[in-house]
């Protein structure tokens, strides 16, 4: 596997993620030469030090979506279905949430996931349905909101919550998908936090799956040996082909999915 995806960049106040992989010092499993394995368990002293939900953040990191090795996308859904699996106790009904702004191509990975879900669930019975609750700036309603009502009514077994994230060095733009049994805080990747989905808040466990699709400039600036402090704080950078890597980890992050709740 590259060596680059092995590597965890040194974190400071300017280099911000989402990947607790990159928060944490953890060792990594190669399950062979394209896909490895990052498991870190965040206890909750730690918790409070790097700021993130204690519980089980397991990414697996691979750079096929990177590379375009669409022959390698089918095992790589394998894998991720794995870990999905581990974080949910029922696989016969689901709430897929697809988070994110469809209309900003680096933001619109939780439609796209949502939109290629296999449904099937009719009314009143059990299943799978997804929800794309938009943004708050658009609606007026939040994220939160939006979910705990349709959970409310459906009483799923659990909720499935996509997301873009980012990352605090460029290689795992698309590399690195990170699925996590804390639920999710909405916006936190471009930092516009919202209320968190967990289990706390809605009442039913929450498993987030994302992949970093942006990183900030600050992180960009300092890795390059500049100075970040010169740089606007809130410019986050994506790759130029972002179209084409977030409609492939679409397609990899629905098919684990379906795998795990439609056997398909």
């Amino acid at each position: 596997m590259n060596d680059f995806l092995n590597k965890s960049p040194k974190n400071t106040a300017f280099r911000r993620t989402d990947l607790a992989s990159e928060l944490v010092r953890s060792n990594t499993v190669d399950l062979d030469e394209w896909i490895s394995i990052c498991t870190v368990n965040v206890s909750k002293k730690a918790s409070l030090r790097l700021g993130k939900p204690p519980g089980k953040y397991t990414t697996v990191l691979s750079p096929v979506v990177k590379l375009g090795k669409t022959e390698l996308y089918s095992r790589l859904a394998e894998v991720l279905a794995d870990e999905i699996k581990k974080c949910v106790r029922s696989t016969r009904d689901c709430l897929v949430v697809g988070l994110g702004n469809p209309n900003m191509t680096a933001d619109a990975l939780g439609a796209k996931v949502a939109q290629k879900i296999v449904i099937t669930r009719s009314a009143g019975s059990r299943g799978v349905c997804t929800l794309t609750p938009f943004v708050s700036a658009l609606t007026g309603v939040e994220s939160f909101e939006s979910v705990l009502g349709v959970v409310s009514q459906i009483k799923p077994s659990c909720v499935i919550a996509v997301d873009s994230l980012c990352s605090a060095h460029e290689s795992r733009l698309c590399t690195a998908f990170q699925v996590s049994n804390v639920g999710i805080v909405p916006g936190s990747g471009v930092g516009n936090h919202r209320q968190p989905i967990n289990k706390t808040t809605i009442g039913v466990p929450v498993v987030s799956i994302g992949v970093p699709l942006v990183v900030y400039a600050t992180t960009l600036v300092e890795n390059a040996g500049g100075n970040p402090q010169k740089t606007d704080p809130d410019l986050v950078v994506a790759p130029k082909d972002i179209d084409a890597l977030v409609e492939d980890c679409a397609v990899v992050m629905a098919n684990a999915i379906n795998i795990v709740f439609a056997g398909k």
